[in-house]
């Protein structure tokens, strides 16, 4: 089972990065659970969401704990947030950044495997918007080999409708092709 922890702002798109995961690993077969954890804050404000991806039911309902990927939409919640707490071992980081993995490093002590993509950029250049959440889904995707971008095109027509959907689909292709993943540790 992938287990996964995003980070983001209200309003960023990290609950509907799991959501679209989730229905997009459903649609290959697999079995998938998503859901987001805030209360009462308000757009802006450090939000987490959960995905889980498996082969088999899932029977766990609680909140991951000790996730094998970290998805960071927003690099400002680094700062606020350890991101990596309970991150296994031989787990991964995705971060939507402009710092080099060693800049990471140094900055936040990570100890993890790092994979990284400007996804601010894309965003901006494809969507015309700051909100990272297909392009952070194109990298991980990339990162685990979930999905490749004809799976997440029925999801995301039904999620954005004809108008957004190719942009959105345009900007995953993007991140999937331009995520670097650090060699392994």
């Amino acid at each position: 089972m992938i287990e996964t922890r995003f980070h983001g702002r209200g309003g960023q798109g990290a609950v509907t990065s799991a959501e679209l995961m989730a229905q997009t690993s459903i649609s290959r077969g697999k079995y998938a659970q998503a859901f987001p954890s805030f209360g009462p804050e308000r757009r802006g404000a450090p939000v987490t969401a959960f995905l889980r991806i498996s082969d088999h039911p899932i029977r766990i309902r609680e909140k991951v704990y000790e996730p094998r990927v970290v998805v960071v939409l927003d690099p400002t919640v680094m700062n606020v947030t350890k991101v990596d707490q309970g991150l296994k071992k031989d787990g991964i980081l995705l971060i939507n950044t402009t710092h080099s993995i060693e800049q990471l490093r140094k900055l936040y002590g990570f100890t993890q495997k790092i994979a990284t993509i400007d996804a601010m950029h894309i965003a901006l250049e494809i969507l015309k918007v700051p909100i990272t959440n297909t392009v952070m889904l194109g990298a991980f995707s990339k990162v685990l080999g979930v999905a490749n971008p004809t799976d997440v095109i029925e999801p995301f027509n039904h999620r954005f409708g004809p108008s957004l959907a190719p942009k959105n689909l345009d900007a995953f292709k993007k991140a999937y092709d331009e995520t670097k993943v650090e060699a392994e540790l």
